[in-house]
């Protein structure tokens, strides 16, 4: 090691954690497969990226694990890329990434425009950031004849499931550090795992899974529940087709509008303010009925028909079998229901050759058959024949397909997708490990719901006793949609209340969120200074009586 990078990691030792580190001359070239000599990896690259566009100057490793041909006889590999900035601040952060994975995104640690970290993306704060693709390719090539259903057809291979649902996690894990140690001289400080919707889910399984990898985890609108949670996507296609034999314009866009402005209306002013947000969330589900917005005989405008009306409370209500047993879960009435996020993913998506269908009825059904059930169900890949697909899926007999298991899936969806401890959890090794965990979760996502979230942590708090808090906490957000958007505040720095609490001890007793310039839905009344706290469940952010109800310094945790 020469004199140069023995002086950095000396800097780096006498300063902490969070002290900048300087690569030697920034050497890309350093990381080799036979440099790294991991067995099973290949690096296929390493570049130079000088700063520009918010990114500080940074080197970027592309590689491959694990290249293998599958089961269905497919080509599948782990492809990967971390990014390591010239000036590190000795943190190392894997960032999973939503959907069905498939595609290496860039490794930024966050959305571009930094929505839970800030407005910077962790990449330009000094995080070295490692990104996969979980362990297959949504354009493969062999797949390219099933249309829609290109993305889920690695569900027809055992171990291409087990690396989306965790394996890729564990194996890149131990790579990602090695490459850090070698190009910068030393090991991480810290180390955290972040991600959103489907990444969020990663966080969560990784928790459990393998808690001793990690230091924290940022958790955001998480799918830790997916197989469950895909089987409201059938549940939501049927209850709306009763409404309106083209789902596309069962719920239109007045009529959500109407809903969002009449729940608004009931909850507004239950945190003492009128400003738009559904903050006491609690409160707003016994302050308004659904049933309210039906018309009466005769009445034509500002109501809803009746079917319209019982089709949504079937969709909240959340899937049942025909003994009634719940499936999955309900969801909560908030203001952001009904915005653009919540329509796409429910009723009508912008995307043409998807011919309009939402996202539930064209992603959400491949995944449901391709991934989620066991022996797969091949399905064709239209947006017709995806429509048809979870109109005929059966409560009865489909839905135990998510817990099947057979000679060739040995591990049944539940198994590989979910936290392993998803209905009885007690983070057991997060606590030994002295890990922290930071959930957060808009109020009115479509995609997964608020109150599983809600749910799965008062059985966490029920296990610990009422101590739960030490160990995870669980943000909720007024308004907010999945990963972002809705009638929301919806920016804010989770990822330093989470360092702060790991590397400072400091616990996370308010949040603060403002306007998020890139979403587009938020009222154009609304003072663009406006902020609020988010506050540790089960309390909200009440108004106080006094100061500017535009400041959260003037706003209050509350228990409901």
């Amino acid at each position: 090691m020469r004199f140069g990078l023995v002086l950095a990691v000396t800097l780096a030792a006498l300063l902490g954690s969070t002290a900048l580190v300087r690569a030697e001359g920034e050497a890309c070239s350093a990381v080799t497969s036979a440099s790294l000599a991991i067995a099973g990896v290949e690096i296929t690259g390493s570049k130079t990226q000088d700063a520009a566009n918010g990114l500080p100057k940074h080197c970027i490793v592309t590689g491959v694990a694990n290249q293998r041909t599958g089961a269905d006889g497919k080509s599948y590999a782990i492809q990967f890329e971390i990014r390591l900035p010239a000036e590190w601040n000795g943190r190392f952060l894997h960032q999973v990434n939503g959907g069905n994975d498939g595609v290496v995104v860039p490794a930024l640690g966050d959305k571009p425009d930094g929505f839970a970290s800030g407005g910077t993306v962790p990449l330009a704060r000094g995080f070295a950031v490692l990104s996969s693709d979980s362990g297959h390719s949504g354009s493969d090539p062999a797949n390219k004849s099933l249309g829609l259903t290109a993305g889920a057809a690695f569900g027809l291979d055992p171990q291409a499931r087990r690396d989306y649902g965790y394996a890729a996690d564990m194996t890149l894990s131990p790579v990602g550090k090695s490459i850090i140690a070698l190009h910068y001289g030393r090991a991480p400080n810290r180390s955290y795992m972040a991600g959103c919707s489907n990444g969020g889910r990663h966080a969560m399984v990784a928790a459990s899974r393998m808690p001793e990898n990690y230091d924290g985890f940022l958790v955001g609108n998480p799918g830790f529940d997916l197989p469950r949670a895909a089987i409201q996507h059938a549940w939501d296609v049927q209850a709306f087709l009763k409404a309106d034999p083209d789902l596309r314009k069962s719920i239109t866009r007045e009529d959500a509008q109407l809903v969002a402005s009449r729940i608004t209306e009931a909850c507004d002013a239950l945190d003492g303010v009128k400003d738009g947000l559904t903050a006491n969330l609690a409160a707003c589900q016994k302050a308004f009925d659904l049933k309210s917005l039906t018309c009466a005989p005769g009445q034509t405008n500002a109501c809803l028909p009746e079917a319209k009306v019982e089709a949504l409370k079937t969709s909240l209500a959340g899937p049942k079998n025909s003994k009634g047993e719940a499936l999955y879960s309900d969801w909560p009435l908030d203001g952001g229901i009904g915005t653009g996020n919540w329509r796409a993913w429910k009723v009508e998506s912008p995307v043409a050759p998807w011919n309009n269908y939402p996202i539930i009825a064209t992603m959400g059904a491949a995944s449901l058959n391709y991934i989620f059930s066991t022996p797969p169900v091949a399905v064709e890949g239209s947006s017709d024949k995806l429509i048809d697909a979870l109109k005929a899926y059966d409560f009865d007999k489909d839905a135990p397909k998510i817990f099947a298991k057979d000679g060739t899936f040995t591990e049944s969806a539940m198994d590989f997708m979910t936290p392993p401890d998803v209905d009885d959890p007690k983070l057991a090794g997060l606590q030994k490990s002295g890990g922290k965990m930071l959930i957060y979760h808009g109020q009115a996502d479509p995609v997964f719901s608020v109150n599983d979230s809600i749910r799965w942590y008062g059985r966490l708090d029920k296990n610990l006793q009422g101590r739960a808090g030490g160990l995870a906490r669980l943000f909720t957000i007024p308004g907010e949609t999945h990963c972002g958007g809705g009638v929301a505040l919806d920016k804010f720095d989770a990822l330093t209340a989470l360092t702060d609490w790991v590397e400072n001890g400091k616990a996370p007793e308010r949040i603060i969120v403002s306007a998020n310039p890139a979403n587009k839905e938020v009222p154009a009344t609304w003072s663009p200074n406006r902020t609020r706290p988010l506050c540790p469940y089960p309390a909200y952010a009440a108004y106080s009586g006094q100061g500017d109800s535009e400041d959260a310094a003037n706003f209050v945790c509350k228990a409901p």
